[in-house]
């Protein structure tokens, strides 16, 4: 089993920066994906971003491109997500989720994530 840990979330005003991690424990070796996603109130779930424990390619929702960074820090177990140019349309629970998948093209996708954190809200004022 892996555990997910997520800290960071806060209130922030629009135009301002935060920093979201994820803390992995357990079976770490059973995962080479890694993502964040987002849920606000009354929407459905989304993803974010992904990253892989190897090469580190990323990929981005579009609603986050140019704004958003996912990074990770494989000693640590852990990866983050910088977040710039906070809107008020990005208030969520973010959340961290891992899973394994065959190659790198995989991981270009918010399909089937097996791990999930308990979220950390971030909430955008105007």
């Amino acid at each position: 089993q892996v555990q997910l840990m997520e800290s960071g979330g806060a209130s922030v005003q629009a135009g301002g920066s935060l920093r979201l991690s994820c803390a992995a424990s357990g079976n770490t070796w059973s995962y080479n994906c890694m993502a964040w996603f987002r849920q606000a109130p009354g929407k459905e779930r989304e993803g974010v971003a992904t990253i892989t424990t190897g090469s580190g390619s990323t990929y981005y929702a579009d609603s986050v491109k140019g704004r958003f960074t996912i990074s990770r820090d494989n000693a640590k177990n852990s990866w983050y997500l910088q977040m710039n140019s906070l809107k008020p349309e990005d208030t969520a629970m973010y959340y961290c989720a891992a899973r394994a998948v065959p190659s790198i093209a995989y991981c270009y996708s918010f399909a089937t994530f097996g791990y999930w954190g308990q979220g950390t809200q971030v909430t955008v004022s105007s």
